[in-house]
């Protein structure tokens, strides 16, 4: 009868004191947000911290310095723009990564890869293309092709059959 608590069995003391994580940055902020399976956005998320989505989003997906993860219930059609890139839901929608794209076995992208470097786990599912072209490299692939012409072509292999005439 004289217990804190309300006839639901809550505390009636209403003051919350905030925990603050271990991983905060220098700003006080939290470094790593997550959006839960239940929460469904559309529109455009950009945003300076790392990311984890279990939930659904529509839109564009934009953390240029930062990490995204794409939990196991994560729904995305949305084209991705981060450092890493880590699937492991599902994803329609290219991803674009300044170091890495990695497929989770349980991972699904249908688009397009544009990263340097790429990890598809045994069981992941991908279709589309991958550019694995590096900032900078276009020019360094243009001087490549320009030094590839100058070189002496090497004859084709003549087809010995036509050459020998037939067996007997």
């Amino acid at each position: 009868m004289w217990d804190k608590r309300d006839a639901a069995g809550r505390p009636m003391d209403p003051t919350v004191s905030p925990v603050q994580p271990a991983d905060a940055g220098r700003s006080g902020r939290i470094a790593n947000i997550n959006i839960g399976p239940s929460i469904q956005i559309k529109g455009e998320l950009q945003g300076d911290e790392d990311l984890t989505i279990d939930g659904r989003v529509e839109g564009k997906i934009e953390l240029r310095d930062h990490n995204l993860t794409i939990g196991a219930n994560g729904k995305i059609k949305a084209d991705l723009y981060a450092k890493t890139i880590i699937v492991a839901g599902d994803v329609v929608g290219s991803a674009y990564a300044a170091e890495r794209v990695e497929l989770a076995p349980t991972g699904r992208l249908t688009g397009d890869i544009h990263s340097p470097r790429i990890t598809i786990a045994d069981g992941a599912h991908f279709k589309g293309s991958v550019d694995m072209e590096r900032a900078g490299d276009s020019s360094r692939r243009t001087t490549a092709t320009a030094k590839a012409e100058d070189l002496r072509r090497i004859p084709e292999a003549k087809d010995e059959s036509a050459v020998r005439g037939p067996r007997v």
